[in-house]
């Protein structure tokens, strides 16, 4: 049952092949057995995730049922799931229990799914190999002793070791997309407002994006009709009407104008990644598309730009979490001073503390000018750059990540090592655009991610671009030994 996709499942079930109990509990038996090895779950909601199989079967008898009903997911640790713990992977927050669902879970919910549970990541989403979380490292399924990438790491895992058949993400500045290169999924970044933030915790809320970590397109895109569309309690909620994005999948390929950025192919990116990306572009090609050099002059500034404007929005958000009203609490604090500076000294982890330090600075009199501002109109250049790019492509193609995942431990002494790894995806984030990564290969046995990136609201067509190769390969189709 592990190996059908969200389809494949939705027949099946439909068809009384199985009930969603079964597959439920076929689920939750794979997550008993392989995630003390992996650690992609943080908890697992195994009676009520049979309560709501047993609710979708009464709809499936009754033909009362759509098509995602019945089928298991798991969520990103950093929703608000209503009576269940929402960690964020943090201390500060272990103990929070959410008194509401977050919009994208109550979406779900309505389409009848099944919460598997909630998936670990790195804390506060602040992390780029799913290292900092506070329930311990994720390991990728592909190679144990190797990061899964991050933030979104949890989910990613568990969707590569088919522990769920599909998850939910996060994407900041690559979370979904770059532990989708690195687990061999396919990652979906939407449109800023395209999917309503209500209910999902915050980090940078210029730049927080949730989507869908799915084996394939057309799975990411069945869910994604789901999870997208206008919610007015979010204010960045964009009121605009939603497609199927299934509809046009198998559209032709023909004419596409793939622009490929000088500037992702340079010093940095391993050869043999290069090598594979150039492979997958060639396919296009001979699918009908046709490939252009293109710049992106700006693309230096990304990195830089994205770490003083993403530190002071989390330096804003997180100054909520102080110990008085929920969260982590100091033991016995002697006044008012001591209750914040000890609850979130010993509720946040070094990470956190870094980029909450760095934020506060950039934000303070006298740099504000000199950081904050400065970095605001470097982004206005980089989304410039992409506009003047859409005037002659359709789409953008390079790689998601510069290397393969890397080993455990490799660069958690070293942050702006670290902070590289996501260098060809923090750009989309910057400018709001919609980014994905599509299994595009493997070197030494591990898998490799083709990023494409599209105008706005442009998802259908970047959904239609990754489906037309899934069905020309097999990449996506691979499973890590030891998760058969």
């Amino acid at each position: 049952m592990h190996n059908k996709s969200l389809s494949e499942l939705s027949a099946s079930l439909h068809n009384g092949e199985f009930s969603s109990v079964e597959l439920t509990q076929h689920y939750l038996d794979r997550i008993n057995a392989h995630n003390e090895t992996l650690n992609a779950f943080i908890t697992v909601t195994d009676d009520s995730a049979l309560k709501q199989a047993h609710v979708a079967d009464q709809l499936l008898q009754q033909n009362k049922a759509g098509k995602l009903a019945g089928i298991p997911l798991a969520h990103k640790d950093i929703f608000c799931t209503q009576g269940v713990r929402t960690s964020c992977a943090s201390k500060m927050l272990d103990n929070f229990i959410a008194p509401y669902n977050a919009t994208v879970v109550e979406k779900i919910n309505a389409a009848g799914m099944v919460t598997l549970g909630k998936t670990n990541m790195d804390e506060f989403a602040m992390g780029s190999s799913n290292e900092t979380s506070f329930y311990g490292e994720v390991k990728n399924p592909w190679d144990t002793n190797r990061v899964p990438g991050g933030s979104s790491g949890g989910s990613a895992a568990a969707v590569a070791a088919r522990l769920a058949p599909i998850a939910t993400g996060t994407d900041t500045g690559g979370s979904i997309r770059q532990p989708a290169s690195l687990c061999n999924l396919t990652g979906l970044k939407p449109t800023y407002g395209r999917i309503s933030r209500y209910g999902m915790i915050a980090f940078a809320s210029s730049l927080d994006q949730a989507g869908p970590m799915a084996n394939s397109a057309e799975d990411a895109a069945m869910l994604l009709n789901e999870m997208a569309g206008f919610d007015d309690r979010d204010s960045t909620s964009v009121e605009r009407d939603v497609p199927d994005y299934t509809e046009t999948l198998n559209d032709s390929l023909d004419g596409l104008k793939i622009g490929l950025p000088k500037e992702y192919f340079g010093e940095g990116l391993d050869p043999d990644v290069a090598a594979t990306i150039e492979a997958a572009v060639k396919m296009y090609e001979s699918l009908g598309a046709t490939i252009k050099e293109i710049s992106l002059p700006n693309t230096g500034l990304a990195v830089p730009t994205y770490y003083v404007v993403a530190p002071a929005e989390c330096s804003s958000n997180l100054s909520r979490m102080d110990g008085v009203r929920f969260g982590h609490r100091c033991d016995d604090p002697k006044d008012l001073l001591d209750l914040y500076q000890r609850s979130r000294g010993e509720g946040f982890g070094e990470e956190v503390k870094r980029r909450i330090m760095t934020g506060t600075y950039a934000l303070s009199a006298g740099y504000y000018d000199a950081y904050y501002l400065k970095a605001q109109q470097c982004r206005r250049l980089i989304s410039d750059d992409f506009q003047q790019a859409f005037n002659d492509v359709d789409v953008i193609m390079g790689p998601t990540a510069p290397t393969t995942a890397f080993n455990l431990g490799d660069k958690t002494d070293d942050p702006v090592a670290m902070y590289l790894a996501d260098i060809y995806t923090i750009s989309t984030n910057l400018a709001g655009l919609p980014g994905m990564s599509i299994p595009a290969g493997f070197v030494d046995g591990l898998p490799v991610g083709l990023q494409i990136i599209g105008n706005y609201f442009d998802e259908a067509r970047l959904l239609n671009i990754a489906h037309r190769y899934q069905q020309a390969t097999d990449w996506h189709q691979q499973t890590p030994a030891g998760f058969k």
